[in-house]
């Protein structure tokens, strides 16, 4: 495994450093890193570090989310209002939306395989956007109205209410009942989550307003609270609907609301955390990239990835009509929106696991997604933002 992770960290830091050269994100060269190590070419990662390579993706989410949280002042949210609220959910429809009326069609299955293909798809990464949208708030570019914070935050539920419906369709393929109480878990676990994130981060702000520590401590502190977060959403199942991801990040925001000074202070050693948790999160990211699965897929399925694109920037657009948006900052919104990579990774397979006859097809238009949306996604917003976004005096 340290053999293994030798490799990770200097092919990652390597072809990151080339990529940043050719003007290009450096995640791209670390989801290039982890297809070339990862079991489909090189198979230089050990089975043992695979295993655990969704648990190590969580770990890079929790500190790229409160890295997020301790930057995002919950004032910033509000001034933003209803079109935070639409993009939570409304891109996501649109591009699911697009998926069932052209994935029948092109790719010969069902309206229910659609369904399941389409929510796969349609989760925009986190991973991807949120590092981005943290920069833009530390050079203060976009910030007057509140376009990184809404990207940032609607992000986050966007994923919540995307696999609630994977769940929701997955089952009824795998020829289970689905209520209506099951697309309850949507605005459930979103309300637990959050409510779960303050309360925890108010108790560690009286805590740590008593009790002397140094930050390195309250940092562990913090990191093993979002942790249980994780394991708690795992424990009560549909028990009680629980988003740990939200959890963690609306903690941060806690934190900065109930303590700002130590937001401050602890929020530079998550930037630090992030510069190793970056390389594992996009090669591990990688390594789940089967070359020849996406290959196999054709022209079809390229197809409805591109279509699927259209359809989701429509859905932004909806999303922040009506508001003091400029045509050039909608757009911006639009291309934000776009990447894809984690999300897809961890759920892309499942179908596909559980005997599906559409695993297969979904599994193959997963990976085509994180290679075609998290390239072209994260080049444009590093390109464009300077042209479509204002920098705040």
């Amino acid at each position: 495994m340290l053999t293994s992770l030798a490799y990770i960290f200097l092919l990652g830091l390597a072809l990151g450093y080339c990529f940043t050269k050719l003007k290009l994100p450096a995640l791209l060269g670390m989801l290039l890193t982890g297809i070339i190590l990862g079991p489909h070419i090189c198979n230089l990662i050990a089975p043992s570090l695979l295993g655990i390579s969704t648990e190590l993706r969580k770990i890079a989410l929790v500190i790229i989310l409160l890295r997020a949280g301790l930057a995002l002042d919950i004032k910033d949210l509000k001034k933003v209002g209803r079109p935070a609220l639409l993009m939570c959910f409304l891109p996501a429809c649109f591009e699911i939306g697009g998926i069932l009326l052209l994935a029948p069609r092109l790719l010969n299955i069902s309206l229910l395989d659609a369904a399941i293909m389409g929510t796969v798809v349609a989760a925009v990464s986190p991973a991807v956007i949120v590092p981005r949208m943290l920069m833009l708030m530390e050079k203060k570019i976009g910030t007057r109205k509140g376009i990184p914070q809404m990207i940032m935050a609607a992000g986050s539920v966007d994923d919540v209410f995307v696999i609630v419906l994977f769940t929701a369709f997955l089952s009824l393929a795998s020829g289970h009942d689905v209520s209506a109480l099951s697309f309850m878990q949507i605005p459930i676990s979103i309300i637990t989550g959050v409510a779960l994130g303050i309360m925890v981060g108010y108790l560690l702000t009286l805590y740590f307003k008593k009790y002397h520590m140094r930050d390195s401590i309250k940092l562990l502190i913090v990191m093993s609270c979002a942790f249980l977060f994780l394991q708690l959403e795992e424990t009560l199942g549909s028990c009680l609907p629980l988003s740990a991801l939200l959890a963690v990040m609306f903690m941060g925001i806690s934190l900065l609301h109930n303590y700002p000074i130590l937001a401050k202070r602890i929020s530079p050693k998550f930037t630090k955390l992030w510069v190793a948790a970056e390389i594992i999160l996009f090669v591990m990211v990688g390594a789940v990239v089967d070359i020849q699965y996406a290959l196999s897929a054709g022209l079809a399925a390229v197809v409805v990835i591109c279509c699927a694109m259209l359809f989701r920037m429509l859905g932004v657009f909806v999303s922040t009509l009506g508001t003091s948006l400029n045509g050039k900052e909608r757009l911006f919104c639009m291309i934000a929106y776009l990447p894809k990579a984690t999300v897809q990774a961890a759920i892309g397979s499942l179908p596909l696991a559980v005997g599906l006859p559409c695993g297969q097809i979904v599994l193959t238009v997963a990976v085509l997604s994180i290679l075609i949306t998290a390239p072209i996604g994260a080049v444009a917003i590093d390109k464009t933002y300077k042209k479509l976004l204002e920098i705040e005096e």
